[in-house]
């Protein structure tokens, strides 16, 4: 399972670009293929972008921040969910048209973006990456769509799917988020009145920003020389005709754990998590460690509950990132002893529950099973901090195919045996949503259950555009 992408943005700080650098570093968590930032002096937009993590992209020395330097300023880390690794496919995407230069950063997945894509490469658009997010660009600069009294909330009503968005103009910042609400968005302010968008709150510490609020589903946020303004393109939920949908999955996995999203804290709802899986699958068991990191506070509060001793029995190497996965399971096996090094002092003689936040594939998790026992676990013991995974997703999330997915088409004992532990306990979905602060429909759950919120009638794949690039080639040459 692979990240989402990461926001930044901030407006009228004479440090605006140096903030979204750490802003950006904050985020690192949500992507780690390639990074950007675009900035503006009111009058022209400036962007840098490339491969790798933000430190590789913008490296001590190079000078590119300082030639960034602007008092407005947006940026981007990147996971590929819509269109392959690319440098192209990078972000901010920077374009020109009829009302100027626009720089967009996107957080999500829009799956009706093949079908406008088609439509507008019909009328002679010409598209320079596979990425989703072009798509937008070419629906701003379209005539018929500038001529409408509020052009973006008219062109954001076109976009099917979720996203997360933040365009820099030359003046301002706008920043979007989908009616649904699907990924989180937040605003904050510094110490010194300069407002600030981030994906998740906790981008706000390393810049002496505070947390506001969250952008709302439905509402577009306008960051410029007169402050902060609201409004929103379309109903906002719960109060109107659109119930949000929520991904719960970052609460779960993605986000960091100081982060403020969906209305709670991170650290403390997976606390909850943990202490309801104690409850629903107990343990005789010695004690209990965590897959850090996005298991730990699940596992601190099943330890709680059981009353069993929490210790660190695996330890991370922060130096192998969270998308390090190969193909060949042999590779696979070797990065897991990398990546995860065993305390055997910690393990060895005892009976242990092991606690992650899911299992997709299970190849790796398996891998970290039979390294246990090689330290010497007398028993392990699996417990899962939500429902076992068996449905794709299409809002930004670059899952396996259902086929790959390891609960698709096993039941719980063929699971055991698979991961080579000897019980194995999945939070249910019901004591899943009990732990949400919001109502249960307010969250989405189509990788659990396949009822997704928003209808896809298409099913989207992270190298759909390439395809469909492929099959308009193949056209032409006929």
């Amino acid at each position: 399972m692979k990240e989402c992408c990461g926001l930044f943005g901030i407006y009228g700080d004479p440090e605006a670009v140096q903030k979204t650098y750490f802003g950006l570093h904050s985020l690192q968590h949500r992507g780690q293929e390639s990074a950007g930032i675009a900035s503006s002096n009111t009058e022209l937009i400036q962007c840098h972008k490339g491969m790798g993590m933000v430190r590789r992209v913008f490296r001590a020395g190079s000078g590119i921040l300082e030639r960034l330097s602007n008092p407005i300023a947006i940026g981007h880390v990147r996971y590929s969910t819509a269109g392959a690794s690319k440098a192209i496919n990078s972000q901010p995407l920077l374009a020109e048209y009829s009302r100027g230069q626009v720089a967009v950063a996107h957080n999500g997945n829009l799956i009706n973006a093949t079908l406008l894509r088609d439509e507008y490469q019909a009328h002679g658009s010409i598209f320079n990456s596979t990425s989703d997010t072009e798509v937008i660009v070419h629906l701003l600069a379209k005539p018929t769509h500038l001529n409408r009294a509020d052009s973006l909330a008219h062109v954001l009503n076109h976009l099917q799917g979720a996203y997360c968005l933040l365009f820099l103009f030359a003046d301002r910042i706008e920043a979007a988020r989908d009616p649904y609400g699907i990924r989180p968005l937040c605003i904050g302010q510094t110490g010194k009145g300069h407002y600030v968008i981030a994906s998740e709150s906790c981008a706000f510490d390393g810049v002496g920003a505070k947390f506001i609020r969250e952008v709302e589903p439905g509402e577009i946020v306008t960051l410029d020389e007169r402050g902060f303004s609201s409004r929103f393109f379309a109903e906002p939920g719960p109060a109107g005709r659109i119930t949000p949908a929520h991904c719960i999955f970052e609460h779960i996995y993605f986000a960091k754990q100081n982060s403020h999203i969906f209305g709670e804290n991170v650290h403390e709802f997976r606390k909850k998590l943990g202490r309801q899986l104690a409850v629903e699958h107990p343990a005789d068991a010695d004690v209990v460690i965590p897959v850090p990191d996005s298991g730990t506070s699940a596992a601190i509060g099943y330890a709680e509950q059981s009353k069993i001793p929490f210790d660190m029995g695996l330890v991370r190497s922060h130096y192998i990132g969270r998308t390090f996965i190969s193909p060949d399971q042999k590779l696979r096996e070797l990065e897991v002893k990398l990546k995860l090094a065993i305390v055997e002092e910690v393990v060895g003689g005892k009976r242990i529950v092991v606690v992650d936040d899911s299992i997709v594939r299970g190849t790796t998790t398996r891998g970290k099973i039979r390294t246990l026992r090689q330290a010497g676990a007398k028993e392990i013991h699996m417990r899962v901090s939500c429902p076992p995974l068996r449905y794709p997703c299409y809002y930004g999330v670059d899952f396996p195919t259902k086929e790959e997915l390891l609960a698709n088409n096993r039941n719980l004992k063929q699971i055991k045996e698979f991961l080579e532990v000897d019980t194995v306990g999945y939070m249910s979905l019901d004591g899943l949503l009990h732990c949400a602060t919001l109502p249960a429909d307010h969250y989405c759950t189509a990788c659990w259950t396949g009822k997704y919120k928003i209808p896809v009638d298409t099913a989207v794949s992270k190298f759909g555009m390439e395809r469909y690039q492929m099959r308009m080639f193949e056209q032409e040459d006929t």
